[in-house]
């Protein structure tokens, strides 16, 4: 996270060149839903797997300790919470946060634990509980390079075989040698089984851009992984590798924003996919303007249609997308007003028609409310952010049904 660039100037420049119309008004009701957090809680995460919802999220006590946590939802009401793992020599990041993936019973977390006294030198170490277990193991590698690097930013969808895809950044090669000057991050993946073993590492990007979250999904031809790439003359665009017939594709942009910035935005972005279909949501700045932009894949990413613009006129970015059927998405962002910032969503089909835009939630701009998230399950789509009051954070979460957009 060395080299991220603040946006106050180029967002502060979109709000003065830019203009849109009022968005339209429609009665809707978001639904508050009491949260199962305790105190200083910040770092959501939402996983669905179609039924079933999850939610994890830290809490930190004292000057260094710090708690992974879940709750299940059942009947629009958090469970109890329960306690993963804890640590004092963690990483906790605004940006680079802890998630919980679930397969048919089998639970896989991660962290991101210190490996030296460098700022940025953590690696990603997994927790899993496979089914029908009681305790977790933790603290088990996802990597083996032991270097003294930047590993983060991990996304993971369920695999075959009870087992987790997951890809991650890798700063293997970025550390410094007295006769080799520091490489480039670089874009991983691999398989990691219930029991949390690590199989089929594999380098899928050797260039890509420091601190942007990345994103994975499975199609009917393989995974996909979606991520911010970084060229030679630091063009940063959203690139895709694609896995088809058991081959890894080449990395390949989705489109040519041609957004040339000398440092990483920390603005990643979402896929949602349905057998071949996918959705992509993302952040650009390409023009000194922040904009939410959302394509559609029918053939798994190997072709996308011209990007539909989202936002209204003043995007922060910090995207999420679910996909309501091959042709209809609800992608959500956040923006900046007059008092901070907001959490929106809206509904776009695969013309360019859009919903009337929902405000979810009001939220503090800073790099403390973190990256709101968004699931959808049962006809409802479920919302997750951190909320900032002075110098206290909590975990709130909220709902709509799918039929109020």
């Amino acid at each position: 996270m060395k080299n991220y660039i603040p946006y106050t100037v180029i967002f502060f420049v979109g709000l003065l060149l830019s203009c849109s119309e009022a968005p339209k008004k429609d009665s809707y009701l978001v639904h508050a839903l009491a949260s199962p957090v305790g105190n200083n809680s910040a770092l959501p995460h939402l996983f669905s797997n179609g039924d079933k919802v999850f939610l994890s999220w830290v809490e930190k006590s004292g000057d260094s300790l710090a708690s992974l946590y879940y709750a299940e939802m059942k009947d629009d009401v958090w469970q109890a919470p329960n306690k993963i793992t804890e640590g004092t020599d963690w990483f906790v990041n605004w940006a680079d946060y802890p998630m919980l993936f679930e397969n048919q019973g089998n639970f896989i977390s991660h962290v991101l634990q210190k490996s030296a006294p460098e700022t940025f030198a953590y690696d990603i170490k997994l927790n899993v509980r496979p089914k029908g277990a009681t305790n977790w193991s933790a603290n088990l590698p996802l990597h083996k390079d032991g270097t003294p690097t930047e590993h983060g930013f991990v996304a993971a969808v369920p695999y075959k075989d009870n087992s987790f895809f997951m890809t991650w950044l890798d700063g293997r090669n970025t550390l410094e040698k007295e006769d080799m000057p520091r490489g480039p991050m670089t874009l991983r993946a691999a398989i990691v089984s219930e029991k949390g073993e690590v199989s089929q590492n594999t380098l899928l990007d050797s260039r890509t851009c420091d601190c942007c979250q990345t994103t994975a999904a499975i199609t009917s031809n393989g995974a996909v992984v979606l991520y911010r790439d970084r060229s030679e003359e630091e063009i940063r665009d959203i690139s895709i590798v694609r896995q088809v017939e058991g081959k890894w594709t080449a990395p390949k942009p989705i489109h040519a924003d041609n957004w040339r910035i000398k440092g990483c935005p920390v603005n990643g972005p979402k896929v949602a996919a349905l057998d071949n279909n996918l959705a992509v949501a993302w952040f650009t700045a390409a023009g000194e303007q922040g904009k939410v932009k959302l394509a559609f894949s029918a053939d798994g990413g190997a072709n996308f249609d011209p990007p539909i613009r989202v936002d209204e006129a003043n995007a922060i970015g910090r995207v999420d997308v679910v996909l309501l059927d091959a042709e209809i998405a609800i992608v959500s962002w956040m923006e900046a007003d007059e008092t901070g910032a907001q959490l929106k969503a809206v509904k776009i089909d695969r013309s360019g028609k859009l919903s009337n835009v929902k405000g979810i939630a009001e939220m503090h701009g800073s790099r403390s409310s973190g990256f709101p998230q968004m699931e959808l399950a049962g006809g409802k789509v479920y919302f997750s952010w951190t909320h900032v009051t002075e110098d206290k954070t909590k975990v709130k979460t909220a709902y709509l049904e799918v039929s109020q957009f």
